[in-house]
């Protein structure tokens, strides 16, 4: 999830988210400190939660920023859910899901769930979602992630001028108001947690009817519905009182308050006017200060997440990997770590978040600091001109990138400069628009806890977080290969072999791992962060006044 990126994500995260935010992970992998405090916790409770404005409308196969992901995963239920602690799936709408060769699944869902507009969840609200959010002309954001199921090419041909022969995929046919079948063009082992990203939510009738009124109120099946959405103020989400999912929520409104600025927002943390930011702005980081301004409010997390630096292959003197191990040899990620971020980031030298099963460490061979290496490969590259890395500057992105032009700047002798979009969804369009004009951030949540999530929407080619515009036909190859073992081990190895060459390659630089610090304000009486970098709502409790 771009969100951070979400899917940036992936985001974060986008998701996005989120943000991102694509994910995966061990159960051993994960733990987070909740913070709870003593007193009386109030069912009927308002929680305030930091938000950023989102990239879209909140339909879930067209947002995967972290913004948008915030309201979007807790007013949508997926057939899988993941616990907040360590990602570990749960069965939430699938009553089942089955298979014998990881080809083809049977998913029967439970009865009786019911959409907030009051008409019950059925099957073919899955199959007819999915197949909006594959159909090329509806143009949605998350729309590769519907690409291993049979008959995808079919609604959304390699052509992009060529008209899809239908709008329906063949893999998906209902057996049944609750249950239907899903065929994949090729055994794909994780499949059945997959699912549990929020592109794979289900939609009623009326969005189908008209999906304009829809995004002016959508209407989900999660544990919170919709109320109002003001842009670059705030999303508005109530309780939904008929909700059977495990993660239902203890309190009764959820008011995402959209922030430009996150050094007010953390004023407003402390002051109570803000119960939970899932980051802290670079002024309460720096010397610590935030130990003492918290005390026992701190929330912190285990993330699977990832920051890297995207370094744009249509960019003019870019596609060239003398410059790309310069520039990655060049930052001191040790330094920046621990001055500008103080210890609440670790360094990376993988593709794969810690955390996540078949992540490894030094997968990145260029991700140490090596000024003499690094000014060896810049000569080689030939290079000329100045050096840029973009971002939005909320959200604390600013310092750390600043940072690493600096190290950037005094290793090699190059200038460069720090470039910010006005927010995060101006920052968004520019990249998916590929309208960078030098490097860009590019940090990622698991939208689900697997290797595959890592890989598949960043590196393959024309994958839907591929920001970078990177294509290499052995990756591709190899990640085909793995996407298709039904053996899961096996199909690591395979995604891992796939990460040594995308590390040969550099389409980004990995530079540092978000450790997952957080802040509840004095109303709340329990808090917790999910590993997507976001609120773990169901943990959420507020304090009777």
């Amino acid at each position: 999830m771009e969100g951070i990126m979400r899917r940036s994500r992936r985001l974060w995260g986008p998701t996005v988210v989120m943000t991102s935010l694509a994910l995966a992970l061990t159960a051993c992998g994960g733990g987070s400190g909740s913070s709870t405090g003593s007193g009386e916790a109030d069912p009927d409770g308002t929680v305030s939660v930091y938000g950023t404005e989102p990239q879209n409308a909140l339909v879930p196969t067209n947002i995967n920023d972290l913004g948008g992901t915030k309201a979007v995963q807790p007013m949508f239920a997926t057939l899988v859910g993941f616990k907040g602690a360590d990602a570990k799936p749960f069965n939430l709408m699938a009553d089942s899901i089955t298979t014998t060769d990881s080809k083809v699944y049977d998913i029967k869902i439970k009865q009786g769930w019911k959409f907030h507009d009051g008409t019950e969840v059925k099957a073919h609200n899955f199959i007819d979602a999915w197949n909006y959010g594959a159909y090329a002309p509806n143009g949605q954001l998350n729309t590769d992630f519907f690409s291993n199921i049979q008959g995808y090419k079919d609604v959304h041909p390699e052509d992009e001028n060529a008209k899809p022969a239908t709008d329906k995929m063949s893999g998906l046919v209902a057996k049944g108001d609750y249950e239907f079948q899903v065929t994949l063009n090729a055994p794909f082992s994780v499949f059945d947690i997959k699912v549990g990203y929020q592109a794979f939510a289900p939609l009623p009738d009326s969005f189908f009817k008209d999906p304009k009124a829809f995004e002016q109120h959508p209407i989900g099946n999660g544990p919170l519905k919709f109320v109002s959405r003001t842009p670059n103020q705030d999303i508005k989400l109530t309780r939904f009182d008929d909700y059977k999912g495990d993660d239902k929520v203890k309190f009764k409104n959820l008011d995402i308050k959209i922030y430009s600025s996150q050094e007010t927002a953390y004023q407003d943390l402390l002051s109570g006017r803000l119960d939970f930011m899932e980051a802290l702005p670079p002024s309460a980081v720096a010397g610590g200060k935030y130990k003492n301004d918290l005390g026992d409010r701190l929330v912190t997390g285990h993330l699977l997440g990832i920051s890297t630096i995207n370094i744009p292959y249509y960019v003019p003197g870019y596609n060239n990997l003398e410059l790309r191990k310069a520039i990655s040899m060049a930052i001191d990620r040790a330094q920046i770590t621990k001055t500008v971020m103080n210890d609440t980031y670790v360094p990376a030298d993988g593709y794969i978040s810690q955390g996540i099963q078949g992540a490894r460490a030094g997968v990145c061979q260029f991700c140490k600091f090596d000024p003499a290496a690094a000014k060896e490969a810049f000569q080689k590259s030939g290079f000329k001109g100045k050096l840029t890395i973009a971002s939005n500057a909320d959200g604390g992105r600013k310092e750390p990138l600043v940072a690493a032009c600096n190290s950037i700047k005094n290793t090699l002798g190059v200038e460069c400069d720090f470039v910010p979009a006005t927010d995060f969804g101006q920052w968004r369009s520019i990249v998916t628009g590929h309208k960078l004009t030098g490097m860009g951030r590019s940090d990622w949540s698991a939208d689900y806890p697997s290797i595959e999530d890592f890989l598949n929407p960043l590196y393959k080619t024309g994958g839907s977080s591929n920001d970078s515009t990177y294509s290499n036909p052995q990756v591709d190859a190899l990640l085909v290969q793995a996407d298709s073992t039904a053996d899961k081990d096996a199909a690591v190895k395979l995604y891992q072999q796939a990460e040594d060459l995308i590390a040969k390659d550099l389409p980004t630089i990995p530079v540092w791992d978000e450790k997952g610090v957080a802040a509840k304000s004095k109303n709340l009486k329990a808090a917790a962060l999910d590993f997507r970098r976001m609120p773990d709502y169901p943990a959420i409790e507020v304090l009777k006044k």
